[in-house]
């Protein structure tokens, strides 16, 4: 038992003044200083053990050590078996030198053993040690009590279960697990990037391993504390379970005090409807996410996809995403369409992660297909599901963009890293596209690109200085021209099909095109001219 977290040592206790006068001599277990004091007694009778709990610090001149080998041996062995912290004997009339057969059964039992030299207070010790074991337990007090006002600000702020998970991880340098009240994982946080810490996910994975195996709770050292559900405290309802493992630094007391607050701030929380089915949600849009931008190798994928519950079989997978526009959606939202897309797709026949990212308004998914040739027959059905599930979520608002599916291209686990990051970001780019079922990744590469330089001064110099003239004309004079030519070049300069669309005679688009000529200063027939054209109107959507 170390003193880690606000607790004193006895190698703290022997340094403070009091004992430190007495001139201390550690005689047995000067590898075990780092036991917590719990509390100072002073004693000389025989039977002291029995008045002991465990964790004491044990002062005493040995009056009630006894005479006799036997005696001074059972006397030992007692004070081990209750757990003390240490034994200090001062030396005096008793004993000038401590007996062999003490040293020797304090070094057998593991218990540390000091001898002072000097006659030394025992009220004048007992109240310093006190003193600083109280404020130890204070200094814990005031750190527990800073994670708490720090969720409470995150939640307050707007951030979720997982940002208060995150802020807890951070706090105890180790991954947090919030779990349902039968051991399904609900999410998994670990401390900040940066940290050599493992994936919380495979944690999580070797974990579920050790229980399995051993069919019993988390390991020596963890901290688990239940998260009380509607019934509240003491109804012996438990809504989740907070878990704290030792992987990268030891749990002291101060983080079981820190996670015991934080486990009424989840309680909270959790009271909200279907919360726990948001939170898993995000864990996989987590998931998806860190395996899209590169922090899960693909080696490793297949195992934390598993812990989610993802077990696609040997076919492609395929990557997708949904993005829409998620600012001031009301809360809970995101349950419902967690819960509603997969029951969409649920005769679809193919194993489905689905995550949720609420803070960027994506939807990401990957799906086992059992071949290549379902690519376009699956991504119509998944598309459909999202925007229904979108509908039902009441995540489409009138008068905001349409969700933007974008669908990537299938593979292994590499191909899905690098096409799910495709996808959201051509997400993104879509925006503003006339309306489909579902994107192509694939076919939007110079939409993407012109997206990427959409902060770049010279895309906004080029759109101007290629169709300045027609926006400024359509500011003013009507009819409006841009539409002619966005309709024009999206019929490859087919002027039948362009005046059919437009529903106009062919003499009125030819002179509009005429028009368009004149303002523009070239030849509409002129390839180059075409392709500058093309580009300028796409990327006039990026543009302020």
């Amino acid at each position: 038992m170390d003193g880690q977290g606000g607790g004193i040592t006895v190698r703290r206790a022997l340094e403070l003044p009091g004992l430190r006068g007495g001139l201390p001599e550690v005689i047995t277990g000067a590898d075990r200083l780092n036991r917590t004091v719990r509390w100072v007694h002073a004693g000389e009778v025989p039977n002291i053990a029995s008045l002991l709990k465990g964790g004491e610090l044990l002062l005493t001149t040995g009056l009630g050590l006894g005479t006799r080998p036997a005696e001074q041996r059972a006397f030992v062995r007692r004070l081990a078996d209750r757990g003390i912290a240490a034994l200090v004997v001062e030396l005096g009339p008793r004993f000038s030198r401590l007996p062999s057969v003490i040293v020797e059964t304090a070094r057998a039992a593991g218990l540390p053993l000091v001898q002072l030299h000097r006659e030394v207070p025992f009220v004048s010790v007992t109240e310093e040690v006190h003193t600083e074991i109280v404020n130890g337990h204070y200094a814990m007090l005031r750190q527990a009590e800073e994670v708490h006002r720090r969720c409470t600000e995150a939640l307050l702020g707007g951030g979720g279960v997982p940002q208060v998970l995150r802020i807890l991880a951070d706090f105890a340098a180790n991954p947090v697990f919030l779990e349902t009240a039968d051991g399904g994982l609900l999410y998994a946080a670990g401390p900040a990037a940066g940290t050599a810490a493992a994936d919380p996910l495979q944690v999580w994975e070797g974990l579920r391993g050790q229980r399995a195996a051993r069919e019993a709770g988390p390991p020596a050292g963890a901290v688990v504390v239940d998260v009380p559900g509607g019934g509240g405290p003491g109804t012996g309802s438990v809504r989740a379970k907070l878990v704290l493992l030792a992987v990268s630094a030891a749990l002291s007391p101060v983080h079981r005090m820190a996670a015991e607050r934080t486990a009424g701030i989840l309680a909270v929380v959790l009271m909200q409807a279907r919360q726990e089915e948001e939170l898993a949600a995000r864990g996989r849009g987590d998931f998806l996410t860190d395996l899209a931008e590169g922090r899960v190798p693909p080696d490793e994928a297949p195992a934390q996809a598993r812990v989610l519950g993802f077990k696609p079989g040997d076919g492609p997978l395929l990557p997708v995403v949904m993005r829409l526009v998620a600012e001031g959606a009301p809360a809970g939202n995101w349950s419902v369409l967690a819960r509603a897309v997969p029951e969409e797709l649920g005769s679809l026949g193919v194993p489905v992660l689905l995550g949720v990212r609420p803070v960027e308004g994506r939807v990401l998914l990957l799906l086992g297909l059992r071949a290549d040739t379902e690519r376009s027959a699956v991504a119509d059905r998944v598309a459909a599901a999202l925007r229904a599930g979108a509908a039902r979520a009441g995540l489409e608002r009138p008068g905001a963009p349409a969700p933007v599916v974008v669908v990537g291209a299938g593979g292994g686990w590499a191909a899905a890293s690098a096409g799910l990051r495709h996808a959201a970001e051509t997400s993104a780019a879509a925006q503003g596209l006339p309306e489909q079922p579902w994107f192509d990744a694939r076919r939007l590469d110079i939409d993407l690109l012109l997206w990427r330089l959409r902060e770049h001064p010279d895309l906004a110099a080029f759109v101007d200085r290629a169709i300045g003239p027609l926006r400024e004309h359509d500011r003013t004079s009507r009819p409006p021209l841009l539409p002619t030519l966005e309709t024009y070049l999206a019929h490859a300069g087919r002027k039948a099909e362009t005046a059919r669309e437009l529903h106009l005679n062919r003499q009125t688009l030819y002179n509009r095109l005429a028009r368009i000529g004149e303002l523009l200063g070239t030849d509409l027939d002129d390839p180059h001219t075409v392709i500058g054209l093309s580009l300028a109107l796409r990327a006039r959507r990026h543009t302020a």
